[in-house]
């Protein structure tokens, strides 16, 4: 698999701005590259910022950068990766109050939950509070709960371009 390369999104929802510097060194180290980010201040958090850099680099970049950023105070940040050859996609989400959470995602984005885990969430088919709970937890939905807030920028934002699939 030499020389494959995926692309991925590194979503700074909030940080102080005293880490902003720290975020960027973090990142650049997981990318083997200078990185500087355009941060913005965060309309759901005052005194926060956020930013967002869309990156290409081997396959498995986007678990350095998540682990690179994981357990920092007051940061909120979701880091994704698209699949390549013989790679499945992920997106990672962290809040300082949940912690890390990891998902398998498709072409399209989506969470993929593993067989065994959905057959773990089936054994409490007879209490449908827990299977919700189950498969929200399979799902990341407090991540998701907790982040969404978060994930949008407000007036000024920049733009994002999709890239042509197929």
């Amino acid at each position: 698999m030499a020389g494959a390369v995926t692309r991925g999104v590194l979503f700074v929802h909030s940080a102080p701005r005293a880490l902003c510097p720290h975020v960027e060194w973090a990142a650049g180290n997981a990318l083997g590259a200078r990185v500087s980010l355009d941060w913005t201040s965060q309309p759901a958090g005052p005194s926060f910022y956020r930013a967002e850099l869309s990156w290409q680099a081997a396959p498995g970049t986007g678990a350095r950068l998540a682990s690179a950023l994981r357990g920092w105070a007051h940061l909120r940040y979701e880091v994704t990766e698209e699949p390549s050859a013989g790679v499945d996609g992920s997106r990672w989400s962290h809040t300082p109050e949940l912690g890390i959470f990891h998902a398998a995602t498709d072409v399209h984005g989506n969470v993929v939950v593993p067989e065994d885990r959905i057959r773990a969430a089936l054994e409490h088919a007879a209490d449908p509070e827990r299977l919700r709970a189950e498969l929200d937890l399979a799902l990341g939905q407090a991540w998701d709960d907790e982040l969404e807030p978060f994930r949008y920028a407000g007036a000024g934002a920049p733009v994002r371009w999709l890239h042509r699939v197929g």
